[in-house]
C-alpha cells in the first residue's frame, strides 16, 4: 500500500493527486503547450507563405519549417498532453499510486531530449524532409534519433499507464468492476500508441541505420506502408484520447453519465480493432499493395471505425442533454442546449471540438478514403484541411478545453483573464472552421498539397489556377491568423495562470469547479417517449449533411471522368 503522505487531495473535486504523478502531468503538460506555441508561431510564416498576395517565405525556408511545424504540433505538442492525461486517467480517476516513477521521469527525458534533438536537426538547414520523411529523401542522422528516443520515451510512458491499472486493480483503489469509461478511453488510446511506436521503431531505426552507413538500402514501398502504420495511426491515438476528454468534461461540468456504458466501451473496442486500418487511404497509389486490400479498407472496415466516431457522437451529446433535462431544462428540443454553460470554456471548447471533429474531420475523412475520390483529391490541400479539422479542430480544442478545468484542479491556481477565456475558445474554433473550410474549398479545386508557389513562377511549365482558387487561399490565410491568435490568447492565459494566477487555499472554493452527478437512467424525460430528442436532431442532422456532401463528390468524380 502506498503512503498517504505522498497523496493530495483536492478539497473542490475530491481528486486524489499521486505527488510524483502530479509533478510528471504538470511536465508533460507544459512541455506539450511549448510545442503548441512553438508550432503555432511557424504555422503563422507557413500560412502567410501560402497566402500568394503575401508569399512570405522563399522555399528552402518554408520546408525547413513546414517539416519543424508537423512534428512539432501533430506529434510532439499532442503526445506529450496526452502522456500527461494517461498519468491522470490512471492514477488519479483510480486513486492510485504512479507505479515506477523513475521509469516515468526517464520517459519524459527522453521525449524532451528526442523532441529537441529532432528539431535542431531541422533547424540545422539538412533535414527538410517534412513529417513524412519518404526516403530516398534523407535526414541527418539525429533527425532520425531524435524520434526513436521520443517514442522510446512515449513508450515507457505507456508502460507506466499500464502497470498503474494493474496497481489500482490489485490493491482495490477504485472498488469493484470495471474501470471508469475515461479510463477505457485512455487504454484504448494507450493500445493502439504501443501499435503506433512498434510500427514507428520497425521502420526508423532501419532507417538511422541506413544513414549512418550500416544498411545499404531502405525500399521505398516498404517504408511508406510501414511509416503509415505509425505516421496515421498517431493521430488514432489522439481521437481516443480526446473523445475521452470529452466523456470526462461531460461528467464535471454536467455530472453526466454515459447513456450507456457498454455501448460507449464496444465504440472504444471498435477503434483498436479497425481505426488504424484508415492508413490505407494514404497508400492507394501504391503498386505493392494488392486491390483486395484497398477496397477492404475503404469500402468496408473503415466504416466500422466510422460507426465508432458516430457512437461517440451520439453518446457524449446524449449524455449532456439527459444530465440537463434532469436538471429541469426539459422544455421543446433544444433548451438544454441553450441554457448549457457557454461562457465556460470547458463546454465550449469541448463542445466546438465535438463539433468540428464530427461535421468536419468525420465526414471528409471518409469522403477522402474512397478510394475513387481519394486517387484525385490526395495530393490537394483538401488532406491538410481534413486533418486540421481532426487533429486540431478536434484534439487540440478538446485540450484547450480540459487545460482550462485543469490549471484550478492540477497547477490550484485561478484562470487569469476569464473574460478573456470565454472568447478563446470561439476565436479559435472558428478561425479553425473557416481555415479548413477555405484549405479544402482551394483543395478541390485542384491547389496541391505541398507546393511552395501555386503560381509556378518560373517554371518550366506553366499552369493558372481559377482565380477563385486564389480567394480560397486568402480567406483561409485570414481564418488562420483568426485562429492562431485564438491559439496564442490560450497560451497566454494559461503560463500567465500557471505563474499568476490567485493560489488556491486548501478549503473549498466558494465556485464549484465539478458538477453534482446526475442520476443514472433516462426515464421522465424528452418528448413523446425519447429521451434525447435533441441529441437525435443533431445525429439526423449529421446523416442528412454526411450524405449530401458524399453524393456531390461523386458528382464532380463524374465530371473528371469525362462519360456521357
Amino acid at each position: 500500500m502506498a503512503n498517504t503522505a505522498e497523496f493530495r487531495t483536492c478539497p473542490d473535486t475530491g481528486l486524489l493527486f499521486h505527488k510524483p504523478a502530479e509533478t510528471l502531468m504538470k511536465l508533460n503538460a507544459v512541455a506539450g503547450i511549448v510545442f503548441l506555441l512553438f508550432g503555432g508561431v511557424i504555422g503563422l510564416l507557413m500560412i502567410l507563405t501560402r497566402w500568394p498576395t503575401v508569399h512570405l517565405l522563399q522555399a528552402d525556408m518554408f520546408y525547413m519549417l513546414l517539416t519543424a511545424h508537423g512534428l512539432g504540433v501533430l506529434i510532439f505538442w499532442i503526445i506529450f498532453f496526452e502522456i500527461a492525461v494517461l498519468y491522470f486517467a490512471s492514477s488519479t480517476l483510480l486513486r492510485s499510486r504512479l507505479a515506477a516513477p523513475r521509469w516515468a521521469w526517464l520517459g519524459f527525458a527522453l521525449m524532451v531530449i528526442g523532441s529537441i534533438m529532432t528539431e535542431v536537426a531541422i533547424f540545422q538547414g539538412r533535414s527538410s524532409v517534412m513529417m513524412t520523411s519518404y526516403v530516398p529523401m534523407s535526414a541527418e542522422p539525429h533527425f532520425y534519433l531524435g524520434l526513436i528516443l521520443f517514442a522510446v520515451g512515449a513508450l515507457i510512458g505507456c508502460f507506466v499507464f499500464l502497470g498503474t491499472l494493474v496497481i489500482a486493480r490489485a490493491e482495490r483503489t477504485y472498488g469493484e468492476g470495471s474501470i471508469p469509461l475515461v479510463t477505457f478511453g485512455a487504454l484504448t488510446a494507450c493500445i493502439i500508441a504501443i501499435f503506433t511506436i512498434a510500427s514507428g521503431a520497425i521502420i526508423l531505426i532501419p532507417t538511422f541505420l541506413w544513414k549512418i552507413g550500416f544498411i545499404n538500402y531502405i525500399d521505398p514501398l516498404m517504408y511508406r506502408i510501414i511509416w503509415w502504420g505509425m505516421g496515421h495511426s498517431s493521430q488514432q491515438i489522439n481521437v481516443s484520447a480526446h473523445i475521452a476528454v470529452w466523456y470526462l468534461i461531460a461528467g464535471v461540468v454536467f455530472g453526466a453519465k454515459p447513456l450507456s456504458e457498454k455501448v460507449s466501451r464496444m465504440a472504444f473496442l471498435l477503434y483498436i480493432l479497425f481505426l488504424q486500418l484508415a492508413s490505407a487511404h494514404h497508400l492507394l497509389a501504391d503498386p505493392g499493395i494488392s486491390s483486395e486490400w484497398k477496397i477492404f479498407n475503404t469500402s468496408y472496415a473503415m466504416y466500422l471505425a466510422v460507426l465508432a466516431s458516430m457512437i461517440h457522437g451520439l453518446t457524449v451529446p446524449g449524455a449532456i442533454e439527459a444530465a440537463q433535462r434532469k436538471r429541469g431544462f426539459n422544455k421543446g428540443l433544444f433548451e438544454w442546449l441553450r441554457k448549457a454553460p457557454w461562457g465556460n470554456p470547458t463546454f465550449s471548447g469541448m463542445f466546438l471540438s465535438l463539433i468540428i471533429f464530427g461535421f468536419l474531420g468525420g465526414i471528409t475523412g471518409v469522403v477522402m478514403g474512397t478510394e475513387q475520390i481519394n486517387l484525385i483529391i490526395h495530393n490537394t490541400l483538401y488532406v491538410p484541411g481534413h486533418f486540421h479539422a481532426t487533429v486540431v479542430g478536434g484534439t487540440t480544442l478538446a485540450f484547450m478545453a480540459l487545460t482550462y478545468w485543469l490549471v484550478p484542479v492540477l497547477f490550484q491556481r485561478d484562470v487569469v483573464l476569464p473574460g478573456l477565456a470565454k472568447w478563446q475558445p470561439y476565436l479559435f474554433g472558428f478561425g479553425m472552421i473557416g481555415f479548413t473550410l477555405f484549405m479544402m474549398g482551394a483543395g478541390t479545386l485542384g491547389v496541391p498539397r505541398r507546393h511552395w508557389d501555386i503560381s509556378f513562377a518560373n517554371a518550366l511549365f506553366q499552369y493558372q489556377y481559377p482565380e477563385v482558387a486564389y480567394l480560397m487561399l486568402g480567406l483561409m490565410a485570414i481564418s488562420g491568423i483568426l485562429a492562431i491568435v485564438g491559439g496564442g490568447l490560450f497560451v497566454l492565459q494559461i503560463v500567465a495562470s500557471v505563474l499568476f494566477g490567485r493560489r488556491r487555499g486548501e478549503v473549498k472554493s466558494a465556485t464549484p469547479i465539478i458538477a453534482e452527478p446526475v442520476a443514472a437512467g433516462v426515464h421522465g424525460i424528452g418528448i413523446g417517449g425519447i429521451s434525447v430528442p435533441g441529441t437525435l436532431v443533431l445525429a439526423l442532422v449529421f446523416l442528412t449533411t454526411f450524405i449530401l456532401y458524399y453524393f456531390v463528390n461523386w458528382k464532380y468524380l463524374s465530371q473528371v471522368w469525362g462519360l456521357g
